[in-house]
Formats: C-alpha cells, sequence, structure tokens
C-alpha cells in the first residue's frame, strides 16, 4: 500500500499524514473494510470515485469529494455505518478521514485539497 498526505490548501491545515492511496479496483473495493477505526493522521484516498458506502463499518468517517482540480464538491461529516452518499458528477476522487477532522480543519465545500504534493489523477 501506498501512502500520501493531505493538505487543506485555504486554510493551511494538515488533514492526515497517512493516508492510504486506493487507486486500484480491489484496493477500493475493499477500502476500509475489516479494520478498526482510523488513528488522527489516516485516512484513505479512494481513486476514481464518485461515491462511498459504510456497510459494514463499525465506525463513522468524515467523506469529502474532490473535483480533478482538488476542490471539494461534497462532505459528509460523520458519515455513519450502513449509509452511502450520493453519487457526484463532478467528483474523481474520495478521501476518507476519522470522524470529526472536517469539523477540526475547518473544512468546507469548495476548498481546495492538496494530496500527496498536489499530484491529481
Amino acid at each position: 500500500m501506498r501512502y500520501t498526505s493531505a493538505v487543506n490548501q485555504r486554510h493551511n491545515r494538515l488533514l492526515g499524514t497517512r493516508i492510504a492511496l486506493a487507486d486500484g479496483w480491489w484496493l477500493r473495493a475493499r477500502g476500509l473494510l475489516g479494520r478498526g477505526e482510523l488513528a488522527p493522521g489516516e485516512g484513505m484516498l479512494l481513486r476514481p470515485c464518485r461515491a462511498v458506502h459504510t456497510i459494514g463499518m463499525a465506525f463513522p468517517l468524515d467523506v469529502l469529494f474532490l473535483d480533478r482540480a482538488g476542490n471539494a464538491v461534497a462532505l459528509y461529516p460523520r458519515l455513519q455505518p450502513n449509509r452511502r452518499t450520493r453519487w457526484h458528477r463532478a467528483a474523481v476522487e474520495a478521501l476518507e478521514l476519522p470522524a470529526g477532522t472536517l469539523d477540526a480543519t475547518g473544512t468546507a465545500e469548495g476548498d481546495v485539497i492538496l494530496c500527496g504534493g498536489g499530484e491529481r489523477a
């Protein structure tokens, strides 16, 4: 598994330093299933991704969807287990973070999120 970091450029706030990159079919399908709650600084970047679900999860997540330029196009703070998000046409990736990260960092729709130095799919 490869890892990257994520920063909210608008607020210059670190969202995570150990963000697992799920850019293959199997990595995206498995996602965070079967693991314990995310620690602060951990997360997963699903690429490509326009919707997620938390079916079978044991803990809530913060989820944000990013477009090709890294703009946050949709946010789901504290998405509970056994839920799903809407499908987001503009999204190309989803960033899953520990619940509470979005509030703690002041992240909002329209913020630009840089992942791994800013590279995009």
